[in-house]
Order: C-alpha cells, then structure tokens, then sequence
C-alpha cells in the first residue's frame, strides 16, 4: 500500500485529498504524488492532523491508534492541538465511552 492509499484511507468519509491539501497549505496534487516517498515536513504535518506516526503513513507500523492514555500528548483536531484545558474533558468523555461498551 502506498503512501497516498494510507493517506486516503485515513481521510475516507472525513475529508477529501483536495480539502486536505488545502487546510495544510498544499499545492493541490501534492498527497497523490506520494507513492513510496514524501516530503518529510509535509508528512509530518498529515501525520499530526490524523494523529497518527509518519511510520504508520510509511508502512513501518501496523497499527495507526494511540493508547488512550496517550492521547494527552497527540490530541489534534482539523489539524490543530487540543487546548490543554479542554484535554481533560475530551479524556474524560472517551473513558466513559469505553466504559460504557465495556458493560455492555
């Protein structure tokens, strides 16, 4: 699987290539030229907005999650990070998310 294909993966039914492209100040076309390689700087940039690692989008890692205790240190959302103050909160909802599926 090729970069681009982790990349469109990640974006199925969030957000187009194009919009991506857009929010992170690509030249449009710039995520279908990746094959097997890419601009580090920019792969980090996509990496960030889907909070996963560039080793994931490299194809070096299986797994694209974080642990949720993890998730103080790589919240993002549209590409952006989390203020700290509302970290908190968005931890405390996905807890008791979990919790709540686990007594099922």
């Amino acid at each position: 699987m090729s970069i681009y294909d982790r990349i469109k993966n990640l974006a199925h039914n969030r957000i187009s290539i194009r919009e991506l492209e857009y929010q992170l100040g690509f030249p449009n076309g710039t995520i279908q030229k990746w094959d097997t390689n890419a601009n580090s700087q920019k792969l980090k940039k996509v990496a960030n907005y889907f909070q996963v690692s560039t080793d994931f989008l490299l194809g070096n890692e299986g797994h694209k999650t974080a642990d949720l205790e993890d998730l103080n240190t790589v919240m993002m959302f549209g590409g952006q990070p989390i203020l700290d103050e509302d970290k908190e909160a968005v931890l405390d909802i996905l807890r008791r998310l979990r919790n709540a599926r686990n007594h099922k």
